[in-house]
């Protein structure tokens, strides 16, 4: 589905990705992990669209940035409010059916039924709590029926609850999507492939992620795992730890 080859951007004269490749098939669930300043957002927004870069090729051609292009890709921002504009919770989801030319019917309905917002559908979403707002827009991205989704952060402001549901929620997805994180232990319980980006942005691993979790050089150079003292009785030291 997709391919990036040899990928490199900069913000004026700074490099936030060096020379990145790899695939993604249809069906998979790919943790994209790095600590904050990798590249793992800037990645995402280029595979959304957002921002025109060469070595992008999508359905085997290179990609052209128009509508049926972006009805295929869908992505959730890590602050759900900056993606919300619509005055009821029903004009947030029923928009992207508009925009896409797709016939509203009962597919707002349906999809709130799904998420268990339908009594929210009246209701001006930026009124809601954090997890309901997460909802309302994964429900507003996934009702026009997108092949990828791509996910920048997602649990970062989430309460324990909530992450437990959206942890779910992403075992259960029947779709392809791209989990940016930082976060090992939702990486590791909703998805079975991991990309890893150092804070060079350089790819340093590709691959299994029950495999990557044995990898303590590769998590220590991602910046994924940290050292710290820990006291065991009377005794005090510092070692790496992995908490998933």
């Amino acid at each position: 589905m997709i391919r990036i080859k040899n990928l490199n951007y900069k913000y004026e004269d700074k490099k936030v990705l060096d020379n990145i490749s790899f695939e993604i098939q249809e069906g998979e669930k790919i943790a994209l992990l790095g600590s904050n300043g990798s590249g793992k957002s800037t990645l995402l927004r280029i595979l959304a669209g957002l921002y025109k870069t060469d070595g992008y090729f999508f359905e085997g051609k290179k990609v052209k940035i128009d509508k049926n292009f972006r009805k295929k890709l869908a992505i959730l921002f890590q602050n759900p409010e900056s993606m919300i504009f619509n005055p009821t919770v029903y004009d947030e989801i029923a928009f992207s059916l508009k925009e896409f030319d797709i016939e509203v019917g009962n597919k707002v309905e349906n999809i709130a039924s799904i998420f268990g917002i339908e009594n929210l559908l009246h209701k001006n979403p930026l009124n809601l709590s954090g997890g309901e707002k997460q909802k309302v827009i994964l429900a507003a991205l996934l009702v026009y029926e997108p092949k990828i989704l791509l996910l920048d952060e997602p649990t970062t402001a989430m309460d324990p609850r909530t992450t437990g549901w959206f942890i779910d929620f992403l075992i259960d997805l029947n779709k392809t999507f791209l989990l940016a994180t930082h976060d090992l232990s939702v990486a590791y319980e909703t998805c079975e492939r991991a990309i890893v980006l150092n804070e060079k942005h350089q790819k340093i691993y590709d691959g299994d992620i029950e495999e990557l979790m044995k990898n303590k050089d590769i998590l220590i150079e991602a910046n994924l795992i940290h050292s710290h003292k820990h006291k065991h009785k009377k005794f005090i030291h510092s070692h790496y730890h992995l908490h998933f």
